[in-house]
């Protein structure tokens, strides 16, 4: 059931919102030409007094805390202070009308899950004995809270990267400045995220930033959709103008994780970012006490869950391979907010209808910023797999991502579909005007990531 009314899939609209109303029936996120894919409002930063001993407890809990101090993650003693967590779940039920509160409770209990199943393997890996084990068990005062309120909102009950770790953890150091990076904090932390300075704020606050700019593409997204139903050759490219505009300022922003967070410390917080599935610190699931008698898995927080990436592959329906790895892409559609699984959803079939890719290729102006939309996919993408590469590969050997995919393959098999895309509309013409450059880096980083990936899976023992 949709959590807020929109037409199918295959309807020639979709209720996208161009202003974000402050009313707490409506979900936390809400796609809107305005916010894009970050929440329509800023995210509740501190709980209401009903749930101070949450508050209490997340406040105390980072490996260095907002004072400076250790907390209890630092010296592995989360496990003992849950013991004194109550179950608030019927504090929960007096309020569940109030989603963006039940938004704001999901993100602190799916903190507090994380912390306290992966501490083990924190610990261990501060000894130099790898991730070792993670705990199994999830105690019923934090299994059921985080149960309600991930049905209440709508996601799994689990970190996920929209509605917890990223896009639900942000608030504005001063509210008149907005949304600019300067400006940005983080509400909860693992490591040493509340000093705007870190490493871990830094990862966090890039997306977000990213994020920030999401707003003229989804409007450029709607208004391509509308122009190539109404065979508009005008309006479409003025639409696709638009995409790119706005894939390119993300990809500026995405640039400046560089300086904002080191690769050298990432390592250090990752581990609180692992899922369940597919990981060996997890090799039985984890029971949740109370919910659930069967083990359950969950994928981990990921920045593949994203939604401004799958949208352009929606848009542009962009082929990717039938292998099992597209599979992972597929199974990521459940680890986002209902309300962008729908829109993405909707935009893709709504694409497939009016076929923009069709549409694009009957003029050679179009084909050219359709090709150069693809080309800021590639950016994005060729920059993710290069963090993945100097953040990841070259500092540990655990072989899968902390949202459970393969490390070395996974990324590979997404940028190799958009490159081989470009190679294809390029074929369709003689000349497309202003893409020459274009295509020359896309046969070199095409030729450059065939030698990495071979050179990573060799040295790992990996299968290409």
């Amino acid at each position: 059931m949709a959590i807020y009314p929109n037409s199918s899939a295959s309807a020639p609209t979709f209720l996208i919102l161009h202003s974000t109303p402050p009313d707490s029936t409506l979900p936390a996120f809400l796609v809107s030409t305005n916010r894009g894919f970050l929440p329509r409002n800023d995210p509740i930063t501190v709980l209401p007094p009903p749930f101070q001993a949450l508050e209490d407890l997340l406040q105390r809990m980072p490996i260095k805390t907002a004072d400076g101090s250790p907390g209890l993650l630092a010296t592995g003693s989360l496990g003992e202070a849950v013991k004194s967590l109550p179950d608030l779940t019927e504090e929960i039920e007096r309020v569940t009308d109030d989603l963006p509160l039940m938004n704001a409770l999901y993100r602190d209990y799916s903190f507090l899950t994380s912390a306290y199943l992966l501490e083990p393997c924190h610990m261990s890996s501060l000894r130099g004995e790898g991730y070792g084990l993670a705990r199994d068990l999830l105690p019923a005062n934090i299994a059921r809270p985080i149960a309600r309120v991930a049905e209440l909102a709508g996601f799994k009950p689990f970190m996920e990267y929209a509605g917890s770790y990223a896009l639900y953890n942000f608030r504005l150091e001063d509210p008149v400045k907005g949304l600019e990076y300067s400006n940005l904090r983080l509400i909860r932390a693992f490591e040493n995220g509340l000093d705007p300075a870190s490493s871990e704020a830094g990862f966090v606050l890039v997306h977000v930033d990213m994020v920030a700019n999401s707003g003229p593409l989804v409007a450029g997204v709607e208004q391509t959709l509308a122009a190539a139903a109404a065979k508009d050759r005008d309006t479409f490219d003025e639409g696709m103008t638009a995409v790119v505009t706005a894939l390119k300022r993300v990809n500026a922003v995405m640039n400046g994780m560089w300086s904002h967070s080191k690769p050298k410390d990432y390592t250090s917080f990752r581990t609180f970012i692992f899922g369940i599935a597919g990981q060996s610190m997890f090799p039985h699931g984890v029971i949740y006490e109370v919910v659930s008698k069967k083990p359950m898995t969950f994928r981990g927080e990921s920045g593949a869950n994203d939604s401004m990436i799958p949208l352009m592959d929606n848009l542009l329906s962009i082929p990717m391979p039938s292998t099992p790895l597209t599979a992972i892409l597929h199974d990521f559609r459940a680890y986002r907010p209902g309300n962008h699984r729908e829109f993405l959803e909707w935009v893709a079939a709504r694409s497939a209808s009016v076929d923009v890719y069709g549409f694009a290729m009957q003029d050679s102006r179009s084909a050219a910023l359709y090709l150069r939309a693809v080309d800021q996919v590639r950016d994005f993408r060729w920059r993710h797999w290069c963090f993945t590469r100097e953040y990841i590969l070259k500092r540990t050997a655990h072989p899968t991502a902390t949202g459970g995919s393969p490390i070395v393959t996974w990324l590979p098999n997404q940028l190799q579909a958009v490159l081989d895309l470009m190679n294809t509309v390029a074929a369709r013409f003689e000349h497309l005007p202003g893409c020459d450059d274009i295509m020359d880096v896309a046969k070199i980083q095409q030729h450059t990531l065939r030698k990495e990936v071979e050179k990573y899976c060799q040295e790992r023992n990996v299968e290409v």
